[in-house]
């Protein structure tokens, strides 16, 4: 087995980084990453309705989509992902048997975790590992997280929304009790010493040898980025199709807006409320079909068109809150 102690930490090029070991590699493969702040979506899940968009916008929170199915998550430097790629498809979905290692590590570091429900690690019945798996070629692909010392109070924010705003297709994250490993730690441990230990396990378990990325492993991975993990297509575009509402009553008055949204671009926009503006909201309706629903786009349909034009004493910002 091959051992990866993967230095990057961008979510981007981490989970191309993945999908290259899965196309390329001869060898069955573990490896050890970390990401700055990031909220990565599964596979079939609607982007927008797994996160809190103004406040992934305004703390540039990464929005990334992975290859594998379940439900988002959140990553930030205190959290350790782990990845096994092996060519056996026999083994997809037996999510336990790829958590072993990291259980026996636990053990041996003294905290009683344990392999639970579907897919997640528990210690002291709160979750602090979920995975899930891909396969293709033969192959499948084993990952993930570990929450170690995440920021557990921007994890909340970043993945809070209000349920009641979407009604859709998309398959939603169940909320669950998490907590931490270090608390649980009989003696202090950085995530770093974490991260050794369990690599030197795997690596003594599995007769592994130390590995490292090539450059043309790097120029395929960037070459993925490029062409999906960067693009707002693949994070945003592939959600299921949805309908958006949401309403509040300003210092101008109330506006409610319903949106129906597919492939991550409003299609239709409908504007109501009892504010006052002196043009026709139809125009700002029309304006707003055909852009993507996400705050950067729908900001600048908002500031060229002038708000104040059709909420007066009502202000962009406040706007843009009103549609995410």
């Amino acid at each position: 087995m091959l051992i990866y102690r993967n230095p990057e930490t961008d979510p981007c090029l981490n989970l191309a980084l993945e999908e290259r070991l899965l196309a390329a590699a001869r060898e069955d493969c573990f490896m050890l990453w970390r990401n700055r702040p990031a909220i990565i979506v599964g596979r079939n899940q609607n982007t927008a309705e797994e996160i809190n968009a103004t406040f992934v916008s305004d703390h540039g929170v990464a929005v990334v989509r992975r290859l594998s199915g379940g439900g988002a998550v959140y990553h930030d430097l205190g959290n350790l992902n782990y990845t096994f790629v092996a060519p056996d498809s026999r083994h997809a979905f037996d999510f336990a048997r790829f958590a072993q290692p990291v259980l026996a590590v636990l053990r041996d570091l003294g905290v009683a975790a344990e392999f639970s429900g579907r897919n997640d690690l528990l210690i002291a019945g709160r979750k602090f590992s979920g995975s899930a798996q891909y396969v293709r070629g033969g192959k499948v692909l084993h990952h993930g997280t570990l929450l170690f010392d995440s920021d557990l109070t921007v994890l909340g924010q970043a993945l809070a929304v209000r349920p009641d705003k979407y009604a859709g297709k998309g398959i939603k994250s169940v909320a669950s009790r998490i907590t931490n490993i270090a608390p649980h730690l009989p003696r202090p441990l950085t995530i770093a010493a974490f991260a050794a230990a369990l690599a030197d396990h795997v690596k003594n378990a599995f007769t592994g040898s130390d590995a490292a990325f090539a450059a043309a492993d790097y120029a395929a991975a960037r070459a993925l980025v490029a062409a999906k993990y960067g693009c707002w297509e693949w994070n945003y575009g592939k959600s299921s199709p949805y309908n958006f509402s949401n309403g509040e009553r300003f210092a101008g008055g109330l506006v409610e807006c319903r949106l129906f949204v597919e492939g991550g671009v409003i299609r239709t926009a409908r504007i109501y409320g009892d504010f006052f503006g002196d043009r026709d909201i139809g125009e700002l309706e029309q304006a707003l079909a055909g852009v993507r629903h996400h705050p950067g786009a729908i900001a600048r349909v908002l500031e060229a068109a002038g708000p104040a034009r059709y909420f007066a004493g009502i202000g962009c910002d406040e706007l843009l809150r009103l549609f995410l």
